[in-house]
């Protein structure tokens, strides 16, 4: 099974909005440096984006801009540490899972 078209394009233009440094949610906050000498920030705001985002019974995305701004969220407040996020994240939200195989299964 492929992911839908519609998580390609929104996962597409998350990494976009975030690699460029225009993302509208971060606007002021100096993040891109964290791609170089912190990239696990990075990393944990991808993971936060990936266990939020849901999908329809068609593969369809139902709230990406939520899980956008979970996953800026956190990057605003490890760059601002008198940002709180509300609500708190959940574990299940900050969850990182296991990479895959070195070797694909295919």
């Amino acid at each position: 099974m492929k992911l839908s078209n519609s998580f390609s394009g929104a996962l597409r233009t998350f990494a976009y909005f975030i690699a460029s440094g225009t993302h509208y949610q971060l606007h002021g906050v100096d993040y891109l440096n964290l791609f170089g000498e912190e990239p696990s920030a990075i990393e944990q705001a991808f993971a936060i984006y990936a266990n939020v985002i849901e999908l329809d019974e068609n593969g369809n995305v139902v709230n990406a801009k939520y899980a956008e701004k979970r996953a800026v969220d956190y990057i605003r407040a490890y760059c601002n540490p008198d940002f709180e996020v509300e609500p708190p994240y959940e574990q299940w939200e900050v969850e990182l899972h296991s990479p895959p195989p070195i070797k694909d299964l295919i």
